[in-house]
């Protein structure tokens, strides 16, 4: 029987930030962790100075200060190419990036990379962002009905995978995200039958029909503000 995807190595990415506007926003700390099964997991991380305030309110969720990260921190110029270069690596050898809300992570560092001068990972890749896979997308996508919330935390209980530190550090969530992924492709052995183009395509639509059914949903409660994109593994400057 030839080896399914989840059984080669897996990347994953996560990012603590000093907010949730991708465009304007800045990472934090970084973690890449690379899983190899059989072989076992290596794991990189990065602290930077941000060069602005970090609020208070995303201090609280990763526990990382200014002033720590003045005091700790690299220039974020080295660490994005570090990380970006790293993930273009992974990505041309066909490794898949697992990424919980990729769509916000990889804008992120989208963003980031522009905003150094340093080419994005399509311009690194001469092609687009993939494979990529989002354990959010694919929960959504397959357990629609399910009442509650789908945050990483909420999907490692239901989904009973428990994590050696808190959540909100880089490198814990990426390895939650990681099981979290294991846990979803026994649940539904049609993820491991895919081929990681397939599956990549199919989250396309899965974050696209979501996105249109959220903002449907925001306009009958009346709320203001932006609209979810539905573009995803990666949200251009413009939303689209």
């Amino acid at each position: 029987m030839n080896e399914t995807w989840i059984q080669r190595p897996l990347l994953g990415f996560d990012t603590e930030t000093t907010g949730v506007d991708v465009t304007g926003d800045r990472i934090v700390t970084a973690a890449l962790v690379l899983r190899t099964p059989g072989t076992g997991t290596e794991v990189r991380t990065w602290l930077m100075d941000p060069g602005v305030e970090i609020p208070e309110e995303a201090a609280a969720i990763h526990g990382i200060s200014t002033e720590h990260a003045r005091a700790h921190g690299v220039a974020p110029l080295e660490a994005l190419e570090e990380i970006a270069a790293a993930l273009a690596e992974q990505l041309a050898e066909g490794v898949p990036v697992v990424a919980y809300n990729a769509a916000f992570d990889l804008s992120l560092l989208d963003a980031e990379l522009q905003r150094h001068g340093l080419k994005t990972l399509p311009q690194r890749l001469g092609r687009a962002v993939e494979p990529v896979v989002d354990p959010l997308v694919i929960d959504r996508w397959l357990d629609r009905y399910r009442p509650g919330k789908r945050r990483l935390g909420d999907l490692s209980q239901w989904y009973g995978v428990t994590s050696d530190g808190d959540l909100h550090t880089a490198e814990v969530d990426v390895l939650a995200t990681l099981d979290v992924l294991e846990a979803l492709a026994r649940r539904f052995p049609q993820l491991e039958r895919m081929s990681l183009a397939d599956l990549h395509q199919q989250q396309i639509g899965a974050h696209r029909q979501w996105a249109v059914s959220f903002n449907a949903w925001r306009r009958e409660q009346g709320l203001t503000g932006p609209d979810a994109s539905g573009a995803w593994p990666v949200q251009h400057a413009s939303g689209g």
